[in-house]
């Protein structure tokens, strides 16, 4: 193959007429006609100067178009940037700045504030709305649809997908075609994906759990995708009885389960749900099955390594756990201190070793020296637990990130801006328990002496620099932070006060 990834995930269907895409409005798109789409973006960023290697940023509301780009990428042999659609321009600029990015590309909303900071970082400025419509597919348009796939190997990068340390500084985690192809064949022989399966599309493309895992499936099986913009109930209400499969973090499932209108009934011709991005509640599990008769699958990923562990789809799903390690992943769970493994049954860092593990971290080797072991063991900084029986539970996180909504959220971030405001002299945020989302970050603060901070003032300028998802859903007032003998804030004392008090 000349190009791996594009070759078997994409070019497989060149000339198809089988429908991809079922999109609103009853509108469907093919194979044939997507690839044709991809090509001319091909064409249209080689145009421009960008050889393979070179990084394309994206910051588009979900369409068929923004998914091209992946292909486009893929294909000219680009790395593919995708980042959150709630994203600040404050936070872009640092992505598009560390990763050296050649074209960034955006909606049409977001481009003045996009201008100044793709000029300061030498990139080049396209937009590309969720209707289709933008300069980027303006000027694509009159391009052949046809492309001449760029040769790249199985080490080549593929993409990079930005995830924060608790220090706040993002990381690059660097993916290769082989990382994202050897994921895609495990989990489509694990989940038993073919040509027959619709799968109903609701999750953001930005991310690893809508593009690299259920896109990439449904590519590789050659099936096909109700292609939801974003998850609306009445819409998946809608079109479930014509899918087989469903993907979604936690808060779908909650959803679906408190309308009346989701039934047995309703999910008949389903075969497969699947949770992900975040912990899903034991109770939640309970009712689904109770409501529908289906089990809920349950897996473990994450953004450097894509999915390493699963439930059984032929066995018990057992709930609370996240199953157990996918075909060629490696899993121990070892001491945090020594790196030496523990024996079964004892909680203890979580570590993975496959061909599903990400490269490294862009121009951070000291950063990737930390966390990936020179034998190819990644020290994931999630604590697990693994049963009698084989199945593993994830019980923390040694790094106090929180999931909320299956999106990852690092408190220091949001730590260091609560820190510059009038009044406080220091804060703590952490995550709370949550039954939609998972978790909901609330901010804890100790103000200075005589000083009574404007909650409702600082969550207004926090408004400005954090994404929604990040910003806390409270602020509250302590007069001081719980800490140890070494004067060390203790979060987890902070996680037991808050999560029963009904805050």
């Amino acid at each position: 193959m000349t190009n791996p990834l594009y070759d078997t995930l994409f070019g497989q269907h060149d000339q198809s007429s089988a429908v991809f895409l079922h999109l609103p409005g009853g509108k469907t798109l093919s194979y044939a006609d997507f690839l044709g789409m991809a090509a001319q973006y091909a064409g249209y960023l080689t145009q421009i100067g960008l050889t393979p290697g070179d990084r394309v940023a994206v910051q588009i509301e979900k369409s068929p178009q923004a998914l091209a780009v992946y292909a486009a990428c893929a294909q000219a042999g680009l790395v593919f940037l995708p980042l959150n659609t709630a994203y600040t321009a404050e936070e872009v600029a640092y992505f598009v700045e560390n990763s050296g990015a050649g074209v960034v590309l955006c909606d049409d909303r977001k481009h003045s504030d996009l201008v100044p900071i793709a000029r300061r970082c030498g990139a080049r400025l396209e937009t590309l709305n969720g209707d289709g419509s933008g300069s980027f597919a303006q000027h694509s348009e009159p391009l052949p649809q046809t492309f001449e796939t760029v040769t790249r190997s199985e080490d080549d990068l593929a993409a990079f997908l930005y995830t924060s340390g608790t220090t706040g500084r993002s990381k690059g985690a660097m993916l290769s075609q082989g990382n994202l192809l050897s994921n895609a064949r495990t989990l489509t022989n694990a989940w038993q994906f073919t040509p027959a399966d619709i799968l109903l599309h609701a999750l953001p493309i930005f991310h690893t759990h809508g593009l690299f895992v259920a896109t990439n499936i449904t590519l590789l099986a050659g099936g096909q995708m109700i292609f939801l913009p974003k998850f609306d109930l009445d819409q998946m209400i809608k079109e479930m009885p014509r899918a087989t499969t469903m993907m979604g973090v936690p808060t779908f499932y909650t959803r679906l389960l408190g309308d009346a209108r989701f039934t047995k009934e309703l999910t008949a011709h389903m075969r497969l749900f699947v949770s992900g991005s975040a912990p899903l509640l034991a109770e939640t599990h309970v009712q689904f099955e109770d409501r529908t008769g289906h089990r809920i699958l349950e897996r473990y990923g994450m953004t450097e390594t894509n999915m390493n562990t699963s439930n059984p789809y032929d066995g018990e799903r057992r709930a609370g756990t996240v199953g157990f390690p996918l075909p060629g992943v490696e899993l121990k769970i070892t001491d945090s201190q020594t790196g030496a493994t523990l024996p079964q049954g004892d909680i203890g860092e979580i570590e993975v070793r496959g061909p599903n593990v990400f490269k490294g971290y862009w121009q951070m080797p000291e950063k990737t020296a930390e966390e990936l072991r020179s034998d190819g063991f990644f020290i994931t900084g999630d604590l697990g637990q693994i049963d009698a029986d084989g199945y593993l539970s994830i019980v923390g996180r040694s790094k106090d990130l929180i999931i909320s909504g299956g999106y990852n959220i690092y408190p220091k971030e949001i730590e260091l801006l609560l820190d510059e405001q009038e009044g406080v002299l220091e804060s703590a945020v952490i995550g709370v328990p949550h039954a939609d989302f998972g978790e909901s970050v609330l901010g804890v603060l100790v103000a200075m002496p005589g000083a009574a901070p404007d909650l409702d003032q600082i969550t207004a300028k926090l408004s400005k620099s954090l994404a929604r998802f990040k910003q806390p859903r409270k602020l509250v007032i302590l007069p001081e932070l719980p800490r140890n003998t070494m004067g060390k804030v203790q979060k987890k004392a902070l996680r037991e006060q808050f999560a029963t008090t009904g805050w």
